[in-house]
């Protein structure tokens, strides 16, 4: 058994309060939001002391699986494992079944730190004080939550009461409150002892898995039969769909954290926040002399008190106060910095309309499991993208009915097979591949290889594909 800290990185999400940043198939935690880094690279580097933890595991959904694979990679972080949620249970199913998981690779008694992956943390001396209060306090037995000292009266987050003091530096709980209207909200800061509630948590996993199966059977039957009948896939455990499903779709605040007596908080001062809504994010940024915070490729004149962060064309604002102004590579939002909770909203109304509803669901840039691509260009009958490959990596052996694809070499060389030819394309030079035929583009070498790849056809939806062979077992 190990004495180190396993960290479990919940990482779902639909990607919308980030909107057009954020989409369904890209929520906040993969994106670039304020660094170079995303929310979920910065969240594996916030558990990277090796002294301190073990290697992470992430629970996430099919979709996200190879975009958690990357963004690890990129960083050189190895994974303890990859666990994939068949259905959205919230959080309870799936806290529950990373618990099962871990006890079968490290055994009964080792100490979790469950982290959400879109949180922006100072991971700095208050955050490891934190760290070492809480673990103090998990080894007591004692479920422990990490309660931030609130920097204003805020109602987008619930909040935790403390109670009597602890031995080891933390409080019990004395009750959780949830989200609370504005004047509620100013009277249990007037009143000291209340924290906002950050959704970390520490605790044994023998612990946490006697108190689901006390207060939420449920749960607990469900997800121990999902992690009994996983299968493996490539690097990725897949929970078993049926038994998954079976549990209530609760979260773990509901199914045990407002029951148990167990329920410890450390009262914290690191700076925090969930990001979730644009003016959360505005109130991180850097900000110039007028209160603004311009991100990207973005110019700001006699304007006040905004956010102005641009991923695609150069964005300039005029004479405007207290906005958010968010340009993606295919979208652009504005609004009143006061609305922002309400894009979410905006997002529904976009995805009931049958002409905007792929502007919430799919991002310009996809992972795959051998890199991805990126699109650039979209016309009548013909599409570009930039495709990038992994060393060693190779796509499906594939063909198309409805259009053909011309690849331009940017960087690395290439290994292309088109019918039985197989021919090398080095940068500057291209190739061409004419529709129905079979072909497959392999990386022959120790660098990213980077394609344009431009599409032309009556028909260029990414279902025109009919994979012959395929390493990844995709049919």
């Amino acid at each position: 058994m190990t004495e180190k800290i396993i960290p479990v990185i919940m990482a779902g999400g639909k990607g919308t309060r980030l909107w057009p940043l954020s989409r369904s198939s890209a929520p906040k935690q993969f994106i670039q939001v304020v660094d170079e880094k995303t929310l979920f690279q910065a969240t594996l580097e916030r558990v990277a002391d090796k002294e301190l933890y073990e290697a992470p595991v992430v629970i996430t959904n099919q979709d996200f699986r190879f975009t958690v694979a990357e963004q690890a990679r990129e960083l050189g972080i190895d994974l303890s494992a990859i666990i994939l949620e068949p259905v959205a249970r919230n959080t309870a199913a799936a806290i529950a079944a990373a618990a099962f998981h871990i006890r079968q690779i490290f055994g009964e008694n080792v100490t979790l730190q469950i982290l959400a992956s879109d949180h922006e943390i100072d991971s700095g001396t208050d955050w490891q004080e934190a760290i070492a209060t809480a673990h103090r306090t998990a080894s007591t037995g004692m479920i422990v939550t990490f309660g931030i000292a609130p920097t204003e009266p805020a109602t987008g987050y619930g909040y935790i009461e403390q109670g009597a003091p602890l031995p080891t530096g933390a409080h019990k709980v004395k009750r959780f409150v949830e989200k609370p209207e504005l004047a509620a909200a100013e009277q249990m800061l007037a009143a000291g002892g209340f924290f906002w509630n950050s959704g970390i948590f520490m605790c044994r996993a023998d612990l946490l898995l006697s108190e689901v199966e006390n207060f939420a059977p449920a749960v607990h039957e469900a997800a121990a039969a999902a992690v009994r009948k996983a299968s493996v896939d490539l690097d990725f455990v897949r929970l078993d769909e049926v038994s998954f499903a079976a549990s209530p779709d609760i979260s773990i605040d509901y199914a045990v954290m407002e029951k148990t007596d167990n329920a410890a908080v450390v009262a914290s001062s690191f700076a925090w926040s969930d990001l979730g809504s644009w003016d959360a994010v505005w109130k991180l940024g850097n900000k110039d002399e007028n209160g603004n915070v311009v991100i990207g490729h973005a110019t700001v004149m006699n304007t006040e008190h905004s956010l102005v962060l641009s991923r695609a064309s150069h964005v300039a604002v005029h004479g405007l106060k207290n906005v958010a102004v968010i340009a993606s590579e295919d979208a652009i939002y504005v609004g009143r910095m006061d609305d922002a909770q309400d894009v979410g909203k905006l997002v529904k109304h976009l995805a009931a309309n049958e002409a905007t509803a792929a502007l919430t669901e799919t991002h310009p840039t996809c992972y795959r499991p051998w890199g991805g691509y990126t699109s650039i260009l979209n016309g009548h009958r013909f599409q570009v993208k930039r495709l990038f490959v992994l060393p060693g990596k190779k796509l499906s052996l594939q063909k198309h009915f409805h259009r053909s694809e011309h690849w331009i070499c940017v960087k690395g060389t290439a290994e292309v097979t088109i019918g039985d030819t197989v021919t090398f394309v080095r940068e500057n030079q291209s190739v061409y591949i004419p529709q129905g035929d079979l072909h497959r583009l392999y990386n022959p070498g120790k660098i990213m290889l980077e394609m344009i790849e431009v599409q032309t056809g009556s028909y260029l939806g990414e279902d025109d594909i009919v994979r012959v062979s395929d390493e990844f077992g995709r049919g």
